[in-house]
């Protein structure tokens, strides 16, 4: 016996064993064929329903017996995946045609199990025999099922386009197919056109074939991703559900939900409304039904009173399978291979497929009518001259004989012969030469037709027609789901998911930030923010969730937060710091922070900036970003590398205020905000003030009235002083300004602070050895421009300042009122 081991490294034996594994999937599993749109399982199940008879016209049989047929005689895998396949087939909300009828449970939308096989009664639906038609006839090509006592075939005739009406989903070794199904009507009268018309582009066939037609109905967004699919092969759309809303007592309105998105799982879906409901993600929910029923599907969102219906139903849309994205992806095995498939490709194979299941019927008939044609000319002879037939046949010895006798004397074929010593004695005396001859010429003319279709491929195409037009009629029926051209941009309105509530909000200098109930403010000191000390709040204002807040900082970057997203903490907790999301730099500050209802008001935030630059920006320019939430934006660009945004303010367009300005060698300079041009937020602005060699801006402010405006000046040697802007007039923009405080020679004054007083306001001051000085400005006697104050501070004992907070009083409501 030779030696039969084969030595192979392991990747050959891997390499070779998976090629052919990954064959078999790919070809004998999970991708339908292009001719008749079925998978082997599933056609192997229908071809043993028929052979067993189990067909629409008769009754119906239990599950198990067809499965077991089909496991024993062709398919030998699991019942399981055979009862799976079979029970598919016999789903209306996955195929736009079934081609099985089940008696008992066989599923449903919300992904209950069918009953077991055992339970379940099925048979082949009355569409399915169109499938099988013919198949008789030596249509199609047949093949020895897996233990040789049996043929199967290789494909159905299929007398519709069963791949793109019911389409296909699968996935194989490399390979997976996604098929939507298609309206039956519109697929042939394409294929009608393209039978015309074969050098048809893709816009007129899409003239006939609009899109997919799902079971489930639906509404399809997106016509050019269906062409895409259709000339590609790939493609993707949306699909949502068929909503309306209905108006209830007393001011209520329900969503009702009448079509599903298509293999929506409709349990899951409604699970995930309620739990949104529950999670109070959207504010307007009172309750999810599912109400469906034997009339039909119906999912109610009951809202409460003065909800927003359509703001709810948009957000459903984004979050929820009430609408979802379908991919094409039309893979199918074409040539034995598996393709990529375009509509015109697969119309194209599909009347290649029934051209050829139409010769070879017609040349089996033909060959059947011409068989029985012979059959009937030599009756027709034998009745001619039946008495020396009969004597021939009664002085024979044998039935062989007789056969032999009638070809030599009278020239009968052996054929011929055949029929005339098999004929019955009782058929001698009703043969009717006029039946026989009738039965000829019938004979002669159906030959005629089917030589005319082998002849002329335009004949055969029109009995195509014929046939296909038929099955039109028949099965036909309208458009269950709708296609619109564009897909709909989902915008979800912040009132939807955000409750309207009041809460505090609070910005500090060093970066803190969050929102409290007012439950939680009332509950403590208002001064219990939970701030260190040497931090101080820049912003504290009571504000709505669906408010929006800016932070400005001393580098010129600005935060954007809607309130509803900043982090909600105990009005005594510190909250979160920008840097936790924001990446801003360690000594980076906010210097202002603003709170708008509505950021499509008017208006422009001011920033000026110590190296002497002021601009406008208006708050259109300053729009959140996609990436707000990890960015900041940018305010103002800061040409020196040590320069820092000094102040911010926001006014309405074409403010009449002025701008005063004072440096830290105490030059001040007030002129028209008009004169500051409204730019970019990406730009440097325009010079404010012109420094001396290293002098720099410490602050500048914004005056309604210069009249009755005053500002308090603090220097680093501990000097306040009070002073009216009318001492400084408005002069332009640019210049050196106006000396506010006196030089002196020795040890002269440099200013550290400056901002507005009035008679509510009080100072917090921090010196360079961290002691905070508190500051009460109406204690100071208002000075002139070339006075330097009054000592307020000891620097030796209380340190050097460096930092002026000022905030203004103002009686908040009590808890009571």
């Amino acid at each position: 016996m030779a030696n039969q081991i084969q030595e192979m490294t392991l990747e050959e034996v891997m390499g070779e064993r998976f090629g052919r594994y990954s064959k078999y999937i790919i070809q004998e599993r999970a991708l339908p064929d292009v001719r008749d749109g079925l998978k082997p399982v599933q056609r192997r199940i229908l071809f043993a329903m028929n052979e067993d008879g189990n067909t629409f016209d008769k009754g119906f049989r239990k599950s198990a017996k067809s499965v077991g047929n089909v496991m024993g005689n062709y398919h030998p895998h699991g019942d399981s995946s055979i009862y799976e396949a079979m029970v598919r087939l016999s789903q209306d909300w996955k195929l736009r045609a079934p081609l099985i009828e089940m008696h008992g449970n066989n599923g449903s939308m919300d992904g209950d199990p069918p009953a077991a096989m055992r339970y379940t009664e099925a048979r082949l639906s009355k569409i399915s025999a169109e499938m099988l038609k013919d198949i008789d006839k030596d249509t199609v090509d047949m093949v020895l099922n897996f233990d040789d006592t049996a043929q199967e075939p290789t494909v159905l005739p299929a007398a519709f386009p069963n791949l793109l009406v019911n389409g296909a989903t699968g996935i194989s070794s490399g390979y997976a197919t996604d098929i939507p199904p298609h309206n039956l009507r519109e697929v042939i009268n394409a294929i009608l056109y393209l039978l015309k018309h074969p050098d048809a582009d893709l816009d007129a066939l899409m003239n006939f074939v609009q899109g997919p037609d799902f079971p489930t109905g639906g509404i399809i967004q997106g016509l050019a991703g269906i062409k895409q699919a259709y000339q590609t092969g790939r493609g993707k759309i949306v699909v949502r559900s068929r909503t309306h809303v209905e108006d209830l007592r007393g001011g209520k309105q329900q969503i009702v939900v009448s079509e599903l998105p298509y293999e929506v799982n409709k349990a899951d879906l409604v699970k995930k409304i309620d739990e949104i409901r529950v999670a109070k993600k959207v504010d307007g929910i009172a309750e999810v039904r599912d109400e469906s029923d034997r009339f039909g599907l119906s999912v109610v969102i009951e809202l409460k009173k003065d909800a927003n219906a359509e703001g709810i139903q948009t957000y459903l849309f984004k979050n929820t399978d009430l609408q979802v994205t379908y991919n094409f992806n039309m893979v199918a095995i074409a040539d034995m291979k598996p393709k990529q498939l375009g509509l015109k490709p697969m119309l194209e194979a599909y009347i290649k497929h029934r051209q050829q299941v139409v010769t070879r019927r017609t040349q089996y008939d033909l060959a059947k009518a011409q068989a029985r044609e012979h059959i009937v000319q030599g009756l027709i002879k034998m009745i001619s001259i039946l008495d020396q037939v009969i004597k021939t046949i009664r002085g024979s010895k044998d039935k062989a004989d007789a056969k032999k006798n009638l070809v030599a004397e009278y020239d009968f074929s052996t054929a011929q012969a055949e029929a005339i010593v098999s004929l019955q004695l009782y058929r001698l005396t009703n043969t009717d030469i006029t039946a026989l001859e009738a039965e000829a010429a019938q004979l002669a003319k159906a030959i005629a037709g089917y030589q005319a279709i082998l002849g002329d491929p335009k004949t055969r195409d029109q009995v195509i027609e014929t046939e296909l037009a038929a099955i039109a009629k028949t099965y036909g029926d309208d458009r269950k789901s709708t296609i619109q051209n564009e897909i709909e941009a989902l915008e979800v309105d912040t009132t939807v998911t955000v409750a309207d509530e009041r809460v505090m909000v609070l910005v500090s200098r060093d970066g803190y930030m969050k929102r409290s109930s007012l439950r939680s403010y009332q509950a403590v000191d208002a001064s219990d923010n939970g701030l260190k000390e040497k931090d101080f709040p820049i912003f504290d204002q009571e504000m709505g969730t669906l408010q929006h807040l800016y932070i400005i900082t001393n580098h010129g970057n600005v935060i954007y937060r809607p309130v509803h997203e900043i982090t909600d903490a105990r009005w005594k907790d510190a909250g979160e710091h920008l840097s936790q999301t924001v990446g801003i730099d360690a000594d980076e500050q906010v210097i202002a922070a603003f709170g708008f209802d509505d950021l499509t008001q008017a208006g422009n935030f001011v920033l000026g900036s110590s190296d002497g630059y002021i601009k406008q920006t208006a708050l259109a320019d300053m729009q959140p970003q996609r990436n707000y939430k990890s960015r900041p934006m940018v305010g103002m660009k800061l040409k020196a590398k040590d320069a820092v945004v000094t102040n911010a303010y926001f006014v309405e367009p074409e403010s009449k205020q002025t701008v005063f300005a004072v440096t830290n060698q105490a030059y001040g300079l007030q002129f028209a905000l008009s004169e500051v041009s409204v730019i970019g937020a990406r730009a440097t602005g325009v010079k404010s003030i012109d420094l001396k060699d290293q002098d720099f801006v410490v602050n500048f402010i914004l005056a309604d009235d210069p009249e009755s405006t005053e500002v308090g000046i603090l220097t680093q040697r501990g000097a306040f002083k009070k002073m009216k802007l009318k001492e400084m007039g408005v002069a332009t923009r640019a210049r050196r300004g106006l000396m506010v405080l006196r030089e002196l020679k020795k040890a002269p004054h440099r200013i550290v602070a400056m901002n507005v007083v009035d008679d509510n306001t009080t100072l917090t001051v921090l010196t360079d050895n961290d002691t905070l000085v508190p500051l009460d400005p109406n204690a100071s006697p208002d000075g002139d421009r070339y006075s330097n104050g009054s000592f307020v501070i000891d620097t030796e004992t209380q340190g050097v300042p460096t930092y002026v907070h000022a905030e203004t009083i103002i009686d908040l409501p009590s808890a009571e009122n």
